[in-house]
């Protein structure tokens, strides 16, 4: 090929020394004419001279013009010739140069030089078909190439020739010659419909053709060549003008697949080609032609046991186009093809061997897992979509049961996938595969509805993730970064997405997942939360997964399946992690200390605050304070709600913190309160009054018991201390807006830190109790606080202040955090 091939100087010089020869040859046609005037000149001045004198300067004439032209024969025979070539430099200028500027790395330069050279070709081609006796110019000073069994009869010399050139500069490496050379040939075929298809395609093979001679860079040059000049071909758009009469097509297709079967880095770009074209062909053809091409059949008969993914995506998309069944497709497609057959278990494990092969084309995702992800998650419309129509109720019935139904069989086609092809097949093998599962995941989440997400986001991707991300020097820490990256991204404007993300995480990880990743992921994604609905959504969820979590989430760890080779430092972490919190108690720890934690960064007024600290008021105090003796649900018909409980009893650890934070619950909401307010009703937004009801309304179900028995004077202070605050809310709520109610209000609070720190320490409370109360019925007499059962008499009566000072001092040391500043705000309010 090489020594067929003409660099760029010496095609120049053939075209320069053929431009000064046909110079030559006008000078000399018009020095011939010039001597035909002065002969007839000549013949016109002596018709009145003598006859002798005549004759005499005739024969002197004759004998200069002997002279001068040899003979009078040669004379017509050389006029002819320059007639020739009069006729030969009437053609449009081509511009040879502008085949340097299609290996330019510009695109700009790149595209204007093809544009250039076809509207030039298309002039000169045009003048070619205008002349009558083609042959002369075929046979004259134009010829740039010396072979003439290219089959491009009907063309021009310089359309030949450009032909000719740009096949082969395709095959060059240099720059961006491939692209520049497959442009202007793109265009060029497109726009001279004179360039024959079938000999095109025989010049492609002819001048790329790989010779034994050659050695690697150079086959390889050859093989991409010809690559692009097929792409050329099937863009030009002369395929598909030519189906009606003729097999081009055909031809073309068996001609792209034989060559995929050379070399395996052929075999998607030459799928795509093939693709390309049978985009913009009519279904027909493609049954005909495309279908129907020598080697195709074999091609797809061999890709299961091959491992061939192009295959396979070729496959897929010629059934998308046809939208048939067809027995070309082999066993890489089912028949009869719908999803649920395509996504079966025994289909996708026939399919694990093509699919694992994919990785070859890293970092790039090989181009069958889009279309593998279009047919699995096709664009699901919303159930509501259509409440807004006016559709009657039993057509929005019927649409939902539809809904249902369809949402159910992309479940299950994504169990099948995720279970056969992500975990068992990449998640099992080489890095390069796990890279591939993550990208994968990347290319779902898309189109990936909230309720599937515990399907991708599973336990065996999880303990992945967590093992790569233990340690930085793992092989694939930066594609776990990455992944994590886009996750959160993903997230970022869908509540529900993000709340479906951070149970996955957690769940998979008994609650450690920052922890063992050192990574923020977790404290990030729940700063997120800025509406109610999304905090409400959030709280459901942890709710949920407090109630259900059992010891079936603790899911044996199959460290060689899932481990990173670089990765002992998380291995030992996470036996450590697990020999030590990796209980579902923990998860339920992790789910009492985050609830509380939704509002830390939401920017909700304060009714929607309000409703948030409800929810999570209840759910502390109910798996806090209470247990049930009849089952694990208890329906409360004065608060119309149903209560629930785990199957397994709390631990007296568990309800520790659940009343910890109910206590820091209710400071917060205190020190968030500002002025108070009653106005509008005491419990329009108080929380202290709202837990003080609740309480009361549990504690007289007959099946609901506190989680501790009280002995008898922690039984009657916490009584007592229930009556009180009842009292103190009465008189609060008759102040109105004043400094008493404050005072009140600060007293009360007190006494709910107070009760419920006598759950969380029975027997050290309950004297303080009893001293707070009566300084409660001396701050503030009223009829409703006469209760002299303990009250000192008398001169005996220590002062009362004192009595209230030091009883809050001998509370500090043993008190929680919220009832120290419970103790300091009511000091600094009362004694004010």
């Amino acid at each position: 090929m090489g020594s067929k091939k003409r660099s760029s100087d010496s095609v120049v010089t053939i075209v320069d020394e053929s431009k000064a020869y046909t110079e030559h040859l006008e000078k000399k046609m018009k020095k011939i004419k010039k001597t035909d005037g002065e002969v007839d000149k000549v013949k016109t001045n002596t018709d009145s001279a003598a006859p002798m004198e005549r004759k005499k300067k005739r024969k002197a004439l004759d004998k200069e013009k002997k002279n001068k032209s040899g003979g009078n024969g040669e004379v017509k025979v050389n006029v002819g010739d320059m007639e020739v070539e009069n006729r030969i430099t009437t053609m449009p200028e081509f511009h040879i140069g502008v085949f340097k500027d299609l290996g330019n790395k510009e695109v700009e330069v790149r595209e204007a030089a093809a544009e250039r050279l076809v509207s030039e070709l298309i002039e000169v081609q045009k003048a070619y078909d205008s002349m009558e006796r083609k042959e002369e110019v075929d046979g004259g000073g134009l010829k740039l190439e010396a072979e003439k069994d290219d089959g491009l009869n009907n063309c021009a010399p310089s359309v030949r020739y450009a032909v000719r050139r740009l096949i082969r500069g395709v095959s060059s490496s240099r720059e961006c010659a491939r692209q520049g050379f497959a442009l202007g040939l793109t265009m060029l075929v497109g726009a001279v419909s004179n360039i024959a298809i079938d000999s095109l395609l025989k010049l492609i093979v002819d001048l790329l053709e790989v010779s034994s001679s050659m050695k690697g860079q150079e086959i390889k040059d050859c093989l991409l060549g010809r690559l692009f000049a097929y792409g050329a071909l099937a863009r030009s758009g002369r395929l598909e003008q030519s189906v009606s009469d003729s097999e081009h097509v055909k031809e073309f297709t068996s001609s792209v697949i034989a060559l995929a079967a050379k070399k395996r880095y052929l075999q998607e770009p030459a799928v795509v080609v093939i693709l390309q074209l049978s985009e913009k062909l009519p279904v027909e053809i493609v049954l005909k032609q495309v279908l129907e091409a020598p080697g195709l059949l074999e091609w797809f008969e061999g890709a299961i046991e091959a491992g061939n993914p192009d295959a396979l995506l070729l496959a897929l998309k010629l059934r998308e186009k046809i939208s048939a069944d067809n027995k070309v497709f082999g066993k890489l497609l089912p028949d009869p093809y719908s999803s649920n057959t395509m996504f079966s278990a025994d289909h996708l494990s026939s399919l694990a061997n093509c699919l694992k092969e994919s990785t070859f084309c890293q970092p790039r995702v090989h181009g069958v897992w889009p279309v593998l992800v279009n047919s699995l998650m096709p664009d699901i419309v919303p159930q509501h979509a259509d409440s807004a129509t006016g559709l009657n109720s039993s057509k929005k019935h019927k649409k939902n049961r539809k809904s249902s139904s369809l949402d159910e069989d992309i479940q299950k086609n994504l169990q099948n996938f995720w279970e056969i092809i992500i975990e068992g097949s990449l998640l099992l093998s080489s890095h390069d595969r796990k890279h591939l599962a993550f990208d994968v995941i990347l290319l779902i989440l898309p189109r990936l509805p909230v309720s599937c997400i515990p399907i991708v986001l599973s336990y065996k991707i999880i303990q992945c993730l967590v093992d790569i991300l233990s340690t930085k020097d793992s092989w694939l820490y930066k594609v776990a970064e990455k992944f994590l990256k886009e996750l959160l991204s993903w997230v970022i404007f869908d509540d529900g997405r993000r709340v479906a993300v951070i149970m996955a995480l957690q769940k998979h990880t008994n609650g450690k997942f920052d922890c063992i990743t050192r990574t923020k992921t977790i404290k990030s994604l729940m700063s997120g939360f800025n509406s109610e609905l999304g905090c409400m959504l959030f709280i459901q969820n942890l709710m949920d997964m407090f109630l259900d979590v059992t010891s079936a989430s603790e899911e044996p760890s199959d460290q060689s399946q899932t481990t990173d080779d670089n990765s002992e430092i998380g291995s030992i972490e996470e036996k450590e992690f697990a020999g030590t919190l990796g209980t579902s108690e923990f998860l339920k720890s992790w789910v009492v200390d985050s609830i509380p934690g939704v509002l830390k960064n939401s920017k909700l007024d304060n009714e929607e605050k309000f409703r948030v600290q409800k929810e999570i008021l209840k759910f502390l105090a109910v798996q806090g304070l209470f247990s049930s003796s009849l089952g694990t649900e208890v329906t409360s018909f004065e608060l119309q709600e149903k209560f629930r409980w785990p199957k397994a009893a709390t631990s007296s650890s568990l309800c520790r913190m659940c009343i910890e934070q109910l206590q820091l619950l209710l400071a917060n909401a205190q020190k968030g309160e500002g002025p108070h307010a009653v106005a509008s009703g005491l419990e329009a937004n108080d929380l202290g009054s709202y837990f003080m009801r609740f309480l009361s309304v549990l504690r007289n179900i007959p099946s609901v018991s506190l989680f501790r028995s009280l002995s008898d004077e922690d039984e009657k202070a916490f009584k007592k201390l229930q009556e009180m605050e009842t009292q103190l809310s009465r008189e609060e709520r008759n102040c109105g807006m004043s400094a008493d109610a404050n005072r009140l209000h600060a007293l009360r609070y007190l006494l709910i830190q107070l009760l419920l720190q006598l759950l969380l320490r029975p027997g050290e409370f309950s004297e303080a109790a009893s001293e707070i109360i009566i300084c409660c019925k001396k701050f503030f007499p009223s009829p409703d606080l006469v209760d002299s059962d303990d009250e000192p008499n008398g001169d005996e009566a220590p002062e009362l202040m004192d009595v209230f000072v030091d009883t809050m001092l001998s509370l500090l040391p043993q008190s929680s955090a919220p009832m120290r500043s419970a103790i300091e705000f009511s000091n600094t309010t009362v004694i004010m």
